[in-house]
């Protein structure tokens, strides 16, 4: 049984989106996209909602950008090869391959999922991942921390969640970004 995955970079102050402006320093370091890279090349699904999935199509083409370094095109080809599933009432199509939409976020679809997946499985976008939060699905939960505090925007973890986690992992990056893996218990 595969995992279900929620990660996102993340304030100092825990907003996984800013009401202004972006989330501070850290995340475009080399050391950090690299470590990303290695981190999720085996992921198989990706579950997004719209917003996210518009902000991470840029991967589908990003490969025919010149002169992108090594680490960058490496995490193109590993999201070409994933199977993305973008969860909207709005989007009238996709612009990617692999790629499905379906309108509403249904629980036992995903317990199926990852029930029937030979590779884990990602949740990115904090309403999205709410709902999974909600539903009890997210199996661990992968915060990059940046060294920046911004006061607002949309939180990480969802309002009136109580979750008591295990600390598995954590790593500095020269950066100041913090990346530190919970596991549910």
């Amino acid at each position: 049984m595969a995992k279900l995955i929620y990660s996102m970079i993340t304030s100092l102050d825990g907003y996984a989106e800013a009401a202004e402006g972006g989330l501070g320093r850290g995340a475009e370091d080399q050391e950090v996209h690299t470590f990303v890279n290695d981190l999720f090349r085996s992921v198989g699904t990706y579950l997004y909602g719209r917003r996210m999935y518009e902000t991470m199509v840029y991967w589908e083409t990003a490969h025919t950008e010149p002169d992108l370094p090594p680490h960058i095109l490496q995490y193109a080809r590993d999201w070409r090869a994933a199977e993305k599933i973008v969860y909207s009432t709005t989007l009238e199509s996709v612009s990617s391959a692999k790629t499905t939409i379906e309108r509403t976020f249904d629980p036992d679809a995903v317990r199926r999922l990852k029930a029937e997946a030979d590779h884990d499985l990602t949740v990115d976008g904090p309403n999205l991942a709410a709902q999974a939060i909600a539903a009890g699905l997210v199996d661990e939960y992968h915060l990059f921390v940046t060294t920046s505090v911004v006061g607002g925007g949309k939180r990480f973890f969802p309002e009136g969640v109580r979750l008591d986690l295990e600390l598995v992992e954590e790593r500095v990056f020269d950066s100041g970004l913090i990346y530190a893996r919970y596991r549910t218990r």
